[in-house]
């Protein structure tokens, strides 16, 4: 094969970028290829499911026999997986803005007013610099958007202000070529820019020049862009989104990971061709396991090719409020962490100056796990083998198993979605109703019962007098309904509770067989993660109920973290992991970004069990950030997910209100998933992932989906809501909302 040639031999190619030349030592001879090729072409499989599913590459299939010792360039996705280290990359020039490694993480955020409107466009921009904004981007959807580009630039240049704009073209090569003259970056799609609209239609290629003759028609129809940006000097996103991947990427790779690598690569190979690299990647995705999957794919495919073009992070369509950012932590956040990432921003169903203070606290984050090298060196040396960032596996905890002897259901003290700890302090209990309400129970005449959201155990900190019959009364209450109670071995032996869970430090437990205080019916353990490894041995000979993974203050959470589990998959230790993060007084944004940052880093890659936030003082706001954190994390559901837009000059509706009406009616339905999309172009993709979707077709007018597939076009704004719900209804997945459930009990309110 010549380098550069994609021919096949009946399919496409399936690397990633099998067009570079790495020269004839990491390339097979064709008579391997004409072997390999029809046993890879049954391998694969295509689901948005199976977010890691390993894809086949001819241009770096290994050989047929392997020293061990040998690590292949593609398994590196990051520069340390045991410290925080920014992956170094050429440095990217949008106006006066420097993106890459060598220079400070970039803020940006999108406009939402109607990129028409000059004057609404000017002032969106300019309430976004001066909220933090870096880099701003537009929709352009049109000749008339495109003229207004030019007027929205030399207006804010009039009033000083030189904020880099971008330009976000979908279907349009020719209106991308008139705004490269005014705006410092384009924003081209690889999904939709030369394929057109949204298609789900399969697509079998009969032979190679079938396929090829596609990748020509988008290299005659990208290569002028190209030229263009190179001779403007301006920058380049070539950004991929989950949603909008073309029939052609579908049809070959499914909605994958690895579909969304491909995608971009086939423009980025066009750039290169012309050597223009002024450029960068983002993978967007509303699901942030598949967002993260994605990018570290790419991030590996890059190390192999010797590329070093910087990344922007994003979760598409992560909703509004508390949701929203979790979402947007859990992605960017782990990430981060890893070192990847040169510019961010949080997509929000708000306004998008907004969304400029949680990308602030994102970046403050990273920026401090990166500078703090004492957290990572507070871990012990280690080197990190049980974890595969290419195939996510679940790590399945062992749950508590019933003994004849046991007084209560001990099954009942952890969830096998994911389980939520809540700390409770003894004056917590003076107040058994506030108490009941706060850990998410029903209750009715006094009496606490689970729901969906419950808290599974509490951490109980201090002793309860046994003169303190209210408050022991509540505790046996709780453990009838299977809420678990687990509290500090010192605490219990001081004040026993029956059928509780005693708590040891690993090294109080390895001292000697734990022996139980009066009452309790298990033990757990908890540990740092910054053990010495003859201390992490000693949790071989232990069966703990769980794990409580509490990383103290100036150890990194993440790298301690991924020591634990490398070293419980080495030793085949089971017990269940509860990750244990305890905050100060801070806000309660900031909570929420530094867990899904530093937890959800995790729990992405299967790494956990469940959760237990402590530390500010409202127990249900923590309880509910848990649940978040799980959700997110697609572990657990406990309430509707949405996946929302965050609105752009291509929004035929008002988002953020009808968001907010659809959550009021819907926030009920546990399990299922609701898309609100303001317009079509990354709508029926992004519903992929969903159950039922909410599209703006046409000014005025929605059209309903079940899934990919619209059902109901062309319905009048004002009763489109209405619709929908009677469409989840006509699926049997409504349900009435509990009236009998008890509103917020006086003292919580106060």
């Amino acid at each position: 094969r010549e380098a550069g040639s994609s021919t096949a031999l009946t399919r496409p190619p399936r690397s990633l970028a099998e067009t570079e030349d790495k020269g004839a030592g990491k390339m097979h001879s064709t008579r391997v290829l004409l072997l390999l090729a029809p046993l890879l072409a049954c391998l694969h499989t295509a689901s948005a499911f199976t977010i890691g599913a390993t894809l086949p590459s001819l241009r770096r299939s290994p050989p047929l026999s392997k020293p061990s010792s040998l690590r292949m360039a593609a398994d590196k996705y990051c520069e340390s997986v045991t410290e925080t280290i920014r992956r170094p990359t050429r440095t990217v020039y949008a106006g006066d803005v420097k993106i890459g490694s060598e220079h400070p993480i970039a803020l940006q955020t999108m406009t939402t007013s109607m990129t028409s409107d000059v004057q609404g466009s000017i002032d969106d921009v300019m309430k976004c610099a001066d909220a933090g904004a870096q880099l701003v981007r537009l929709t352009v959807q049109g000749n008339r958007e495109a003229e207004a580009c030019y007027k929205i630039k030399e207006g804010l240049m009039k009033k000083g202000y030189t904020t880099p704009l971008v330009a976000d073209i979908h279907f349009a090569p020719k209106v991308a070529m008139m705004v490269a003259e005014c705006f410092d970056k384009i924003r081209v799609n690889p999904g939709n820019f030369a394929d057109g609209r949204k298609s789900f239609k399969e697509i079998n290629y009969e032979n190679p020049e079938d396929y090829q003759a596609e990748l020509d028609f988008i290299e005659e129809t990208f290569t002028p862009l190209v030229l263009k940006c190179k001779e403007e000097g301006r920058a380049m996103r070539i950004g991929t989104n989950h949603g909008s991947l073309s029939a052609r990427t579908l049809s070959y790779y499914g909605d994958t990971p690895a579909g969304m690598v491909e995608s971009a690569f086939e423009f980025a190979r066009i750039c290169r061709k012309h050597d223009y690299h002024n450029f960068l990647f983002s993978m967007k995705a509303s699901n942030p396991k598949v967002m993260v999957s994605a990018y570290r794919l790419l991030a590996a495919e890059m190390y192999d090719l010797d590329w070093d073009y910087p990344l922007h992070l994003g979760v598409t369509e992560a909703g509004e409020g508390e949701d929203g950012r979790m979402k947007s932590a859990i992605g960017i956040g782990s990430l981060l962490q890893d070192g990847l990432g040169d510019t961010i921003r949080v997509s929000l169903t708000e306004d998008p100056w907004l969304e400029l203070e949680p990308c602030k606290r994102l970046k403050g984050i990273a920026d401090e796990q990166r500078e703090k090298k004492v957290w990572s060196q507070a871990v012990p040396t280690w080197r990190e083998n049980t974890r595969d960032f290419k195939e996510f596996t679940k790590r399945e905890g062992q749950l508590p198993m019933q003994k004849e002897e046991d007084k209560i259901d001990i099954r009942n003290v952890l969830h096998r979605d994911g389980s939520v700890v809540s700390v409770v302090a003894p004056e917590d209990l003076s107040s058994p109703d506030t108490l009941y309400y706060n850990l998410g129970c029903k209750t009715a005449v006094g009496m606490p019962f689970k729901d969906l959201a419950t808290s599974d155990s509490i951490l109980l900190t201090g002793p309860i007098p046994k003169q303190d019959k209210e408050a022991r009364t509540a505790l046996r209450r709780m453990q009838e309904v299977g809420i678990g109670i687990i509290s500090p071995a010192s605490t219990l032996e001081e004040s026993p509770i029956d059928n509780s869970i005693a708590l040891y430090t690993l090294e109080e437990a390895a001292k000697s067989a734990p022996k139980l205080p009066s009452g309790c019916i298990r033990y757990a353990l908890q540990m740092s993660g910054s053990e010495s490894d003859a201390e992490l041995a000693k949790l071989k000979g232990l069966d703990p109920l769980l794990i409580m993974l509490k990383v103290p203050t100036g150890v990194s959470r993440v790298h301690a973290s991924r020591r634990v589990f490398n070293f419980l998959k080495e030793s085949g230790v089971e017990a269940p992991v509860i990750h244990h993060i305890e905050h100060g007084e801070g806000e309660k944004d900031d909570i929420v970004l530094r867990t899904g940052s530093t937890v959800g880093v995790s729990l992405v890659d299967g790494l956990g069990d469940g959760v237990c936030i402590s530390g500010h003082g409202d127990l249900g706001f923590l309880r509910t950030t848990s649940f978040g954190l799980l959700q997110g994390s697609r572990m657990r559901n406990t309430k509707t997910e949405y996946v929302s837009c965050p609105s752009c000059g291509r929004t035929l509706f008002d988002l953020q209100t009808v968001t907010e009406e659809i959550s009021q009616s819907t926030g009920h339905l546990p399990g299922v998933t609701i898309a609100v999309m303001g317009c079509i172009v990354n709508g029926p993709g992004e519903m992929a992932d969903a159950d039922f979707g909410y599209v703006g077709g046409a000014p005025g007018k929605i059209d309903l989906y079940v899934g990919k597939e619209v059902v109901r076009k062309a319905i009048p704004s004002a009763e489109a809501v209405n619709e929908l719900i009677q469409l989840i209804k006509d699926n049997d997945r409504w349900v009435d909302k509990d009236e009998d459930e008890v509103e917020e009990p006086a003292a919580a309110a106060a």
